[in-house]
């Protein structure tokens, strides 16, 4: 097979939606109709066995994924890489890095669920890659199924161009196959298992539906390409012309073509994976740019093609029984076993050793990968998003968005042999995870972690447990408060020091003020040489120095802008030693002037189930401060969505559960920081008084 057509028949794609949609599910059909697996395994693990994609003990005992996981498959001649992604939106890094390396996705929707709150979440990620997308709508035989309501719910509250291509024959327990517009055909999936593709005459019922839908169809693929535009006007349209409108439009990203059927009962999945092939873009059909590091950064174009030098991306580390195992991305050129490549961000030569294709927790050794392929290598000691280029490229690939975290906890060791092990598993979770990090307080000397929800922190500390057998005691979870400014204060500060020999001196004026984004923003305003030029940058440190703790409860400070017009200096004594503590002092001095408040995270809720419960829903909100944005009802089905600030929802899970029969569930995400109330914030205030005395006594 030549480099081209090898490029051309790859497909690298990513399973994602809002949690409990079926993506694992589909993930284990998909792997059980290309052969990859011989028998279907359920996410639940009734069998015992638990769904291939779900590796870990902890996924299969809580029938979510944790953890993408990367698996090859093989469907008519094409080569499919395929990440499952998590769905829970505690674990949304393993969903940005999974789509950074990807060129398309397959976003699975609910029939009756439709677009959820994770959905829009996933969405905006796949825009914030130009990830092009196809969209399954799963479980057609639940009760309430409705993929046309799901169709136009992509178009209304995602913005997307989406069109079906197949309309369902039958619907909940009648559903029995689709047809394809394409074509005018059913499609039928006999067989124990589905595996029986049967292709049939569409039901007298459905033709009027069926010539409707197709008319609707081609209007807007032929947008894509004049040459089916004049085949339609002349009947003369044929299915290679569709094909080749449809993939132009989703390639772009400009269009979703909408596929259906039900995972669980094993329908819909082989047309799935023709689309996947006739539609989705291959490896070179997707721009890729790296930064040259020797040229300040200038973009460089990637090219797909195995002659020129190596560009990888490291995108995922985990620690297993042999090691680090670093999930690479080969955006050019080729990876051989022996090749000596630069991490471009350490500058340390590194040589590829034992090199492998991924499936899920198995793995094949290969001797060579080449542009386009996700391979896993052993051994090489690197963080999450390192690129590795061979000697002479010095590139970057763009990193990954990384969220900061929101919660963190306070952990100790029950014993000395928990002690050692603790550290181990939280030097591997940092370097696995970007949103997972830990540090030890200065003042309580206690080892904080830190992540994205309750959840996320649960499952790292059930690790430990498992994976170390370290035995922890946890604290009181804290929420992650910010302090800012509330108006503009001046500053002018002398730093003068003299101890025998050279002293300190330097001079600082300024002011601080709010900042409208949540950013720190450093102004230089100094004229004529008060401040010499290298000083400059010794100001910014001591001002970003400051912002590490606030003076109200000792949290970080944020959105501020500081603004240095003016100062002084001293033709001995000044140094950058004097100008940091000078603009440090300033700083502090000015910051109890400018009215300095707390703020607090407000997360996006979206709490989903029966509109029986809704009143339910409503109160529970209310009762944690919450506000309500939205309702959505829609008939036996209810979703609300409000903004609640995440000190009040600690158990929240719990409470929901006992309110609604365990029939509801919710999904929490990291929205802005809010003012906290006056009389929470005087609490906190007298708190964090009372523990500096403590100190100090």
């Amino acid at each position: 097979m030549t480099m081209n057509t090898r490029i051309e028949k790859m497909r690298n794609i990513g399973i994602s939606a809002h949690i409990d949609s079926g993506k694992t599910t589909l993930s284990e059909r998909i792997l059980f109709y290309t052969k990859k697996i011989h028998k279907i395994h359920e996410v639940n693990g009734k069998d015992g066995k638990g769904a291939t994609m779900d590796s870990m003990e902890l996924e299969k005992e809580r029938g979510i994924t944790i953890a993408s996981a990367a698996t090859t498959v093989d469907w008519k001649d094409h080569v499919i890489n395929i990440i499952d992604t998590p769905g829970h939106v505690d674990f949304t890094i393993e969903v940005e890095r999974s789509l950074r390396v990807l060129d398309s996705a397959v976003l699975v929707l609910c029939s009756v669920g439709g677009v959820q709150s994770q959905t829009i979440t996933v969405d905006r990620q796949l825009k914030r890659y130009k990830v092009p997308r196809i969209a399954f709508i799963n479980k057609l035989d639940r009760i309430g199924a409705n993929p046309f309501k799901v169709k136009a719910q992509l178009k209304e509250r995602l913005g997307h161009n989406a069109v079906l291509m197949q309309i369902p024959v039958g619907l909940e327990d009648r559903h029995q196959g689709v047809v394809d517009l394409v074509n005018r055909k059913a499609v039928y999936f006999d067989g124990a298992d589905g595996e029986n593709v049967r292709i049939d005459d569409i039901p007298a019922e459905l033709q009027d539906q069926t010539d409707k839908s197709r008319e609707e169809m081609l209007d807007v693929v032929s947008m894509f390409s004049d040459e089916l535009m004049e085949a339609i006007l002349e009947g003369r349209e044929t299915e290679e012309l569709i094909h080749q409108a449809v993939r132009n439009g989703t390639i772009t990203g400009d269009l979703t073509p909408v596929f259906m059927g039900s995972a669980y009962r094993n329908k819909g999945i082989q047309p799935l994976l023709d689309a996947v092939v006739h539609y989705l873009p291959n490896p070179a059909d997707v721009v890729n740019y790296a930064r040259d590091l020797d040229e300040d950064d200038k973009e460089v174009r990637l090219e797909s093609v195995p002659e020129a030098g190596c560009v990888t991306l490291a995108f995922k580390l985990e620690d297993g029984p042999y090691g680090q195992l670093t999930y690479l991305r080969i955006y050019q050129g080729t990876m051989k076993k022996g090749d000596q490549l630069l991490n471009t961000r350490s500058q340390q030569m590194i040589r590829v050793g034992r090199l492998v294709k991924m499936h899920a927790d198995t793995m094949t050794d290969i001797s060579q990968a080449e542009s386009g392929d996700i391979v896993a290598l052993f051994g090489i000691d690197c963080r999450s998003g390192d690129t590795f280029a061979t000697p002479g490229l010095n590139y970057s690939m763009t990193s990954i968005f990384v969220p900061d975290p929101v919660i963190s906890l306070a952990v100790k060791p029950v014993d000395n042999k928990s002690s050692d092990n603790m550290a181990k598993a939280l030097q591997r979770f940092v370097k696995e995870d970007p949103t997972f990090k830990t540090y030890v307080d200065p003042e309580s000397k206690q080892t904080i972690i830190q992540g994205m929800g309750e959840l996320h922190l649960d499952v790292y500390l059930e690790r430990m447990k498992r994976e170390y057998r370290t035995e922890v005691e946890t604290g009181k979870p804290q929420v992650a408060y910010r302090e800012a400014i509330s108006q503009r204060a001046e500053f002018d500060y002398i730093h003068k020091k003299q101890t025998g020999g050279a002293g300190q001196f330097g001079r600082v004026i300024g002011y601080i003020e709010p900042n409208s984004d949540s950013s720190y923003e450093f102004v230089n305003l100094v004229k004529g040489g008060n401040i010499p030029k290298e000083f400059i940058p010794s100001c910014d440190k001591g001002f970003q120095s400051a912002l590490k703790m606030g003076q109200l409860i000792g949290f970080p400070v944020t959105s501020i802008r500081t603004v240095l017009v003016d100062g002084q200096s001293h033709p001995v004594d000044s140094s950058d030693i004097a100008f940091q503590a000078a603009a440090r002092e300033a700083f502090r001095e000015a910051y109890m002037k400018a009215k300095p408040q707390i703020l607090e995270p407000v997360m996006k809720l979206s709490v989903e189930g029966p509109s029986e419960f809704i009143g339910n829903y409503f109160s529970s909100i209310n009762q944690r401060r919450g506000i309500i944005i939205s309702t959505v009802e829609d008939g036996t089905f209810a979703r609300v969505d409000a903004e609640v600030p995440l000190s009040e929802m600690f158990g929240y899970a719990t409470t929901l559960r006992s309110l609604t029969q365990g029939k509801a569930e919710f999904t929490m995400e990291f929205l802005k920081y809010g003012k906290l109330p006056t009389s929470i914030a005087e609490s906190l205030k007298e708190e964090y008084r009372e523990s500096k005395q403590k100190e100090s006594s």
